[in-house]
């Protein structure tokens, strides 16, 4: 119980770290630098710090869950993810300086959370940390499975957080926040006995990389272009094409933006025909009557 107590105290002194330096950010910093620099370095820190708490899998996905939670409430749009930041450049949102900017911040948030992380460790508060400082420089892949179904697993997990996240992206935060922390939280249940369930190059590169097991190219295809597959899949499957590469709708007809039902459609033809019918009766009837009239 007093190591759980421990984590979560962690857990809890992290993100109050980060927003008091998120806050701090905001104002000494320009809205530019703000938006594409301090908030994805504060998001990163706080996504990787979790991983440093050495939870149970059930506290994990809990804790996981809230995580996602205050960060969709609280993180001004920061996603601590490449995957989202290249996806919101192909649509368009965001131009290449501002995503190289956010990918920069991204990565430097990754090395100083996992440095933290590290340094918590060496606290040893709880055995876990005493272990974890033990084989910290012996780690194991987190790949347990081949490497094209490792690949296929986090593609998979990418493609349905991208097509959850741009279903969602105009809704209101109170839906939108628990769906895609109940969206996270089940893909790592599912995904966590074969490759970790990171599906975030940037996370996975900081805490499974520099393990032993399996090479620097396996890691590549299985965490950054996995991810970054499902990431594309999603994206064309929601929007048809792609806006930064092609403009042409590959999927859907562009025709009529709304579709009229068919049975509404049938009774609108029908009722145009009758109309003509009744038209044409009356047309043909006017010269019959005419013609029966006397002359004066």
């Amino acid at each position: 119980m007093a190591g759980l107590n421990v984590s979560i105290a962690f857990f809890f002194l992290v993100i109050g770290v980060c927003q008091v330096l998120r806050q701090l950010s905001k104002r000494l910093l320009s809205p530019g630098a703000y938006s594409c620099l301090a908030r994805e370095f504060l998001r990163m820190l706080l996504e990787i710090g979790l991983w440093g708490g050495g939870f149970g899998p059930d506290v994990v996905l809990t804790l996981l869950f809230l995580l996602f939670v205050v960060h969709g409430a609280s993180f001004d749009g920061a996603s601590a993810n490449p995957t989202i930041s290249l996806q919101e450049f192909l649509l368009l949102e965001s131009n290449l300086a501002a995503t190289a900017a956010k990918l920069l911040a991204q990565g430097v948030g990754m090395g100083m959370g996992w440095a933290v992380t590290k340094l918590y460790w060496s606290w040893e508060l709880t055995h876990f940390h005493l272990i974890q400082n033990l084989i910290a420089s012996e780690c194991s892949s987190s790949i347990h499975t081949s490497l094209h179904h490792a690949a296929f697993v986090e593609g998979t997990c990418s493609f349905f957080f991208h097509l959850v996240l741009l279903k969602l992206w105009q809704s209101h935060l109170m839906y939108r926040v628990p769906a895609l922390a109940a969206t996270v939280t089940f893909l790592t249940y599912t995904a966590v006995p074969f490759t970790g369930a990171f599906f975030n190059p940037a996370l996975a590169a900081a805490t499974t990389f520099h393990c032993s097991g399996s090479s620097f190219w396996d890691y590549i295809q299985v965490y950054w272009l996995g991810p970054l597959a499902g990431m594309l899949a999603a994206l064309l499957l929601y929007q048809g094409n792609i806006p930064r590469l092609f403009q042409k709708n590959l999927l859907y007809s562009q025709k009529s933006k709304y579709k009229i039902p068919k049975a509404r459609m049938v009774a609108q033809v029908e009722g145009d025909e009758m109309q003509q019918k009744r038209k044409g009766e009356k047309s043909n009837s006017e010269p019959s009557g005419l013609a029966g009239c006397p002359n004066p």
